[in-house]
């Protein structure tokens, strides 16, 4: 097996890993016991996981699109599914509450819709 494809799979191994860990934290909230310790340390490594996905993804895009190497990069199946995945993580957990918040045409909208309350 290649670097590239046992990289490929750590990604993977990791992508399961935040999804098992979000899985289970989705149920104990549903259970009640989102404050529980077991929750607590459920959440600590699915954040865990998923900076480490954001990281390995970061890196593996320095690796495909690297504008100094000089060779064609081919994107296979698996390598088109993680970005695909790693785009939906990106909107998931992008910080939406200060766009709408905070931005000032956001705000200029709601005024001209009407009130908040």
């Amino acid at each position: 097996m290649k670097k590239f494809d046992m990289y490929i799979a750590f990604i993977f191994l990791i992508k399961i890993g935040f999804i098992v860990t979000a899985v289970t934290h989705l149920y104990l909230k549903t259970k009640g016991d989102d404050y529980s310790a077991i929750d607590q340390e459920i959440l600590y490594w699915k954040q865990h996981f998923e900076f480490i996905f954001i990281a390995a993804m970061a890196t593996l895009l320095i690796f495909l699109f690297n504008p100094l190497a000089n060779r064609i990069t081919i994107i296979d199946r698996e390598t088109k599914l993680l970005l695909y995945l790693f785009g939906i993580v990106l909107l998931i957990t992008a910080k939406w509450d200060v766009f709408f918040q905070e931005s000032h045409l956001f705000q200029l909208i709601q005024r001209a819709v009407g009130p908040t309350h």
